[in-house]
C-alpha cells in the first residue's frame, strides 16, 4: 500500500533540450531552466577544478559516474518503498547491495517522521525555473521539501549550500502554484560507508536562503542575456 497521501494533484512537466540546455516546458506555456542548471551555472567551481586536476580528469569522471549510479539505485529503493509501501529486496550486484543499505539507513532515520504528499514531484515557478524534488510532505508535522542524497564521504555544512538553495527553490515553486506556505527543507544523506547526515533549512533562516536563491536565478539569466 502506497505511503503517499494525495493532498495535491501533481502533474508531470515535460523536458526538452534546447541548444544543449535542459529546459522544462511548464503548463503556462514557457520553457524554463532547471533548478540544477541554474545552480551549476552560477556556483564557484574553484574547488571542483582543483579536485579534477589533483586526481586527473579520467579518474574524476569514473568517481562521478560510479557515485551517480549508486545514488540512482539508492533513490529507486526509496521511491519503490514510498510508492508500494513494502521494503524492496536488493539484487546480487554489489553496487545495488550497497545502495540498498544506504537507502535503508535513510529509511530507518527519517521515514517514521515523514508524511508524503508526493514523490518525484515536478514543480515550477512560472516563467523562471522548474525541477523535480524527491519528496513533498511533512517532516515531524511541518510542511517541507525533502531530498535524498548519497555521498562518497560525509560532507561539511559549507559544502552543501546548493542543497539548501535547491530546497528553497522547490518550496517557493510549490507555494506559488499550490498556495502553500512551506518554509522548511531537509536533506537526508547517507555516505557509501553507511553514515547518516541531515542538513536542514528551518523557518527562521528560510528568508536568507530564499534571497540567495533568487540572486542566483537573476545571475543565471543575466549570463544568458
Amino acid at each position: 500500500m502506497s505511503l503517499i497521501v494525495n493532498k495535491f494533484d501533481y502533474q508531470p512537466i515535460s523536458r526538452k533540450q534546447v541548444n544543449g540546455k535542459r529546459l522544462y516546458e511548464t503548463p503556462d506555456g514557457h520553457a524554463v531552466a532547471s533548478v540544477t542548471t541554474i545552480l551549476d551555472a552560477t556556483k564557484d567551481k574553484t574547488h571542483l577544478i582543483a579536485w579534477k586536476k589533483r586526481v586527473g580528469e579520467k579518474k574524476a569522471q569514473e568517481i562521478v559516474t560510479e557515485a551517480a549510479g549508486v545514488g540512482t539505485r539508492m533513490h529507486k529503493y526509496l521511491e519503490d518503498y514510498i510508492e508500494f509501501g513494502e521494503w524492496p529486496q536488493p539484487g546480487s550486484n554489489p553496487y545495488a547491495q550497497q545502495a540498498h543499505g544506504m537507502a535503508e539507513v535513510i529509511k530507518d532515520n527519517v521515514m517514521d517522521d515523514v508524511e508524503v504528499w508526493g514523490s518525484e514531484v515536478a514543480l515550477y515557478m512560472p516563467q523562471m525555473y522548474a525541477g523535480t524534488t524527491d519528496l513533498v510532505g511533512t517532516y515531524k508535522g511541518q510542511p517541507a521539501i525533502m531530498d535524498f542524497k548519497q555521498t562518497n564521504k560525509p560532507k561539511k555544512v559549507e559544502w552543501v549550500v546548493d542543497y539548501f538553495l535547491q530546497l528553497v527553490a522547490y518550496a517557493e515553486a510549490h507555494n506559488e502554484v499550490y498556495g502553500t506556505n512551506i518554509r522548511e527543507g531537509h536533506v537526508f544523506m547517507c555516505s557509501r560507508a553507511g553514515e547518516y547526515q541531515q542538513f536542514d533549512v528551518w523557518p527562521d533562516e528560510y528568508d536568507e536562503w530564499r534571497n540567495e536563491w533568487y540572486n542566483r536565478v537573476y545571475q543565471y539569466y543575466e549570463q544568458q542575456a
